[in-house]
C-alpha cells in the first residue's frame, strides 16, 4: 500500500528538473548596458561605430565591461546601473542624432540556457524602474478629418447630381451646404440619404431651407474614436521597442486615454521622441513647370544618392491620398529582383487614387514619407552652461517618383527604393501613423534605486513567509512537515520556471501573489495531514490512514483551488497593470502548489512510508 508505480516517480522527476532548467536564468543577473542602433534602418552599425561608442564613455570616464556587436545595433555592458543614463548621454552627446542610444539589461545567461529557451523574468516598472506616461487622444481632430474628407467627397456627388450649391463647409462638427433655391437644397438631401449612411440631417438653425446641414451619426462617431485609440494603440506598440524595453506596457485608459509604461527607461526626453514618432506618407502629383510657386512646394529625396543625382522634386501641395488610406503595406520584388513596397488601400483611398491618376496617366506621381523627429540643439542656460536641449520637427521627404502608367486603384506598388528602407517604410506604415494627435497628460519616472528597494522588500518578504511556514509545518506535522516543505520549495522553483517559461512579467503585486502562493501551497497539505491524524484517531492503521487522508482530502482541495483559479482568471480578464501582475502569480501558484501538495508530497510520503509495515506515524 501507498506506493507509486516507477512511471509516476520519472513524471515527477521530469516536472522538476523542467523546473528547476527554466527558472535557472534567474540565477544570473543581467548587465546594465546601452543600446546604440541607426536612427534609419539603411544606417549600418559596425565595428567603427562601437570604437566610437566606447571612446565616448572612455572619454566621460564612465567603466564598462566591453562592447558586442547584434543585429544592426551595438551593445555596450557596464559595471553599474547607475551608469546607464550619464553613458546614454555620453554617446548620444558624441554620436548625436544619427543613431538611437537606448538603456538596455544584457543577459548573462548561459548560452546553452538560452538555446532551450530558458530566459529570465522580466521585471514590471515598479521594479526595474522606468517611465509612466498618460495620453490623452485628440479624438476630436480624426472627427474633424473624416468630416473634412466627408465633404469633398460630397461636393463631388453634389456636382455629379447637378445640385450646384454655393458653399459646402464643415461648420461646429457638422457639414453645412448652401444653395440658392430650395430645389437644389431638397435635391441635396436627397443625395445625402442615399449616399452617405454614415450622416444623418438635422434641421438647420432659424429653419432656413435653403441651408443643408449633416452631422456623423453617434455610432459612427464612437467607431471613429475607437479606430483612433486602437490605431495610436498598434502604432505606439511598435515604436516603443526602439527602445529596447523589455516589457512595455501600452493599454486603454477610459474613452480617450493611453497608459504607457516603459520598465528601465530612465529619460523621459528620449521615451517622449520615441512615443511621438510617427510615419506618414503623401501622394501628390508632379508639379508642372510653369506651376505657380503657391501651388507647389519643393522637397528633397530620402535617399542621399538620388538627392545628389535628381536634385529635389516640385510636387503640387495638393494631396492625393495619405497614409491613413493604407491598410496593408509589404515588402516585394520585382521582375527584376528589385525590392518595392506593395501598398493596400481601404476602399475610400482607392477611390480618390483612381479618380486622380486615370486623369493624369503619363505623369508622375511622387511619395513624400513624413516623419516626426527630433534633433538636439545647443542652448545657453541662465547660469552660461551650454546644454542640449531637444527639439521637435517634421521631415518630409520623397522616397519615390515614378510616371503613372495607368489609372491606380487599392492595390500597387512603390518602385525605386532600396531594400533596408523598403523594409524600414512597410514596417512603419504597418505600425501606421498616429490616426489623431496625443497629449501628454501625465508623465512620472520611478528611478532604478526605488525598483531596488522594492525587489529588497519583496524579495524578504517572500523569505519571511517561507521560513515562518516551514517552522510551523515542522513543530506540527514533524516528519510529514518535512515532506511538505520539501513540496514547498519545488513547488516556488516550478512557480518561477513557469512565469520565466512564458514571459510573465514580475510586478510588486506579482510578488505579493508569490507569497500568498506560499501560503495558500501548505493549506493543500494541511488538509491532508489533519484528515491523516482524524483517520489514526478514528483507529485506522497507519497505512491506510494515509492512502484514506490524501484520497478523501482530494476532493475539499480541488474545490477551494478551482474557485480560487476561477477569481484569479477573472482578475485577469477585467483587470489590468498590477492586477494582471498579480493574477498570472496567483494562477500559476495555484496550478503548481496543486500538483506539488498532491502529487509531490505523497511520493515523499511514500518514499518514507511506503510497502513497508508501519506502527506509528510522526504526525
Amino acid at each position: 500500500m501507498n506506493r507509486y508505480p516507477a512511471w509516476k516517480y520519472i513524471l515527477i522527476l521530469l516536472i522538476v528538473a523542467f523546473g528547476f532548467l527554466y527558472a535557472a536564468p534567474n540565477l544570473y543577473a543581467p548587465d546594465p548596458a546601452v543600446q546604440v542602433s541607426g536612427a534609419s534602418s539603411a544606417l549600418q552599425i559596425d565595428e567603427r561605430t562601437l570604437k566610437s561608442a566606447e571612446q565616448a564613455l572612455s572619454d566621460a570616464g564612465i567603466e564598462f565591461k566591453g562592447g558586442e556587436l547584434g543585429e544592426n545595433s551595438a551593445l555596450i555592458r557596464l559595471n553599474d546601473i547607475e551608469d546607464q543614463l550619464p553613458a546614454k548621454r555620453a554617446i548620444q552627446a558624441a554620436m548625436r542624432d544619427d543613431y538611437v542610444v537606448a538603456l538596455n539589461l544584457a543577459s548573462t545567461t548561459p548560452e546553452w540556457l538560452s538555446n532551450l529557451g530558458a530566459q529570465r523574468m522580466t521585471l514590471g516598472l515598479d521594479l526595474a524602474g522606468g517611465v509612466h506616461f498618460l495620453m490623452e487622444v485628440d479624438t476630436a481632430d480624426v472627427v474633424g478629418k473624416n468630416l473634412e474628407t466627408l465633404a469633398a467627397d460630397l461636393r463631388a456627388k453634389l456636382r455629379a447630381g447637378k445640385a450646384r450649391y454655393r458653399s459646402v463647409k464643415v461648420e461646429d462638427n457638422a457639414i453645412v451646404a448652401r444653395f440658392r433655391t430650395e430645389e437644389l437644397a431638397s435635391t441635396a438631401r436627397s443625395i445625402i440619404r442615399k449616399e452617405y449612411t454614415e450622416l444623418t440631417i438635422v434641421e438647420p438653425a432659424g429653419g432656413n431651407q435653403l441651408e443643408v446641414r449633416a452631422q456623423l451619426l453617434d455610432q459612427e462617431v464612437k467607431r471613429l474614436e475607437d479606430y483612433a485609440i486602437n490605431q495610436n494603440l498598434t502604432t505606439l506598440r511598435n515604436r516603443v521597442n526602439e527602445l529596447g524595453v523589455a516589457e512595455p506596457i501600452v493599454l486603454r485608459q477610459g474613452r480617450n486615454r493611453i497608459v504607457v509604461e516603459l520598465p528601465g527607461v530612465q529619460d523621459t526626453a528620449a521615451a517622449k521622441r520615441v512615443i511621438g514618432k510617427t510615419a506618414n506618407l503623401e501622394f501628390r502629383l508632379e508639379a508642372a513647370q510653369d506651376a505657380l510657386v503657391s501651388n507647389k512646394e519643393y522637397f528633397e529625396y530620402r535617399d542621399e544618392q538620388q538627392q545628389q543625382m535628381m536634385g529635389g522634386a516640385w510636387l503640387e501641395k495638393k494631396v492625393i491620398i495619405n497614409g491613413d488610406r493604407v491598410s496593408g503595406a509589404r515588402v516585394g520584388y520585382d521582375e527584376n529582383g528589385r525590392p518595392q513596397i506593395n501598398i493596400d488601400l481601404d476602399a475610400t483611398g482607392g477611390n480618390f487614387m483612381h479618380r486622380s491618376t486615370w486623369k493624369n496617366v503619363g505623369r508622375r506621381m511622387g511619395v513624400l514619407f513624413i516623419e516626426s523627429k527630433t534633433r538636439t540643439v545647443e542652448t545657453t542656460n541662465e547660469q552660461g552652461e551650454t546644454v542640449l536641449t531637444p527639439e521637435r520637427y517634421e521631415e518630409k521627404k520623397v522616397i519615390s517618383l515614378a510616371t503613372i502608367q495607368s489609372a491606380l486603384g487599392r492595390q500597387f506598388r512603390i518602385t525605386g527604393v532600396e531594400a533596408a528602407e523598403a523594409q524600414e517604410t512597410a514596417l512603419l506604415l504597418r505600425a501606421g501613423a498616429l490616426a489623431a494627435p496625443m497629449y501628454f497628460v501625465e508623465e512620472r519616472v520611478i528611478g532604478p534605486s526605488l525598483g531596488a528597494d522594492n525587489i529588497k522588500v519583496g524579495v524578504d518578504s517572500v523569505k519571511i513567509g517561507l521560513i515562518a511556514v516551514l517552522i510551523f509545518m515542522l513543530i506540527f506535522y514533524k516528519v510529514f512537515g518535512i515532506a511538505a516543505n520539501i513540496a514547498l520549495a519545488v513547488n516556488l522553483v516550478l512557480l518561477v520556471g513557469v512565469m520565466s517559461l512564458f514571459g510573465a512579467t514580475l510586478t510588486l503585486p506579482g510578488i505579493a501573489g508569490i507569497v500568498l502562493t506560499v501560503g495558500m501551497a501548505v493549506d493543500a497539505n494541511v488538509l491532508i495531514f489533519s484528515r491523516i491524524k482524524e483517520e489514526l484517531r478514528n483507529g485506522l492503521p497507519p497505512q491506510s490512514a494515509i492512502n484514506s487522508g490524501f484520497d478523501r482530502a482530494f476532493t475539499t482541495i480541488l474545490d477551494a483551488n478551482i474557485t480560487t483559479l476561477i477569481v484569479a482568471v477573472i482578475l485577469f480578464s477585467i483587470g489590468s497593470g498590477p492586477v494582471k501582475g498579480f493574477a498570472v502569480t496567483l494562477s500559476i501558484g495555484i496550478l503548481t502548489s496543486m500538483f506539488t501538495a498532491i502529487m509531490g508530497t505523497r511520493a515523499i510520503v511514500n518514499m518514507i512510508y511506503g510497502g513497508r509495515h508501519v506502527k506509528k506515524l510522526w504526525i
